[in-house]
């Protein structure tokens, strides 16, 4: 990953701590020791994250299919 283009670690923190909780009344991994992993780690973490996030339930589907216009 390009330097310039690299996000920062306190913006991967946030990004990976609101990950973490979606869905949860609370994270499930104590945030603050995150702090010790390397950016790269950070990206990927977040990345793995995201695609897991990105899956939804069939309880997920069943409630957005209220939302879907039908012709």
């Amino acid at each position: 990953m390009n330097i310039e283009n690299e996000p920062s670690k306190e913006k991967l923190l946030a990004d990976i701590e609101k990950l973490i909780a979606y869905g949860r009344d609370e994270p499930t991994i104590n945030p603050a020791l995150l702090e010790y992993l390397e950016i790269e780690d950070l990206i990927n973490t977040k990345a793995k994250l995201l695609e897991r996030v990105g899956k939804l339930s069939e309880e997920d589907k069943i409630w957005l299919e209220q939302f879907k216009k039908y012709e």
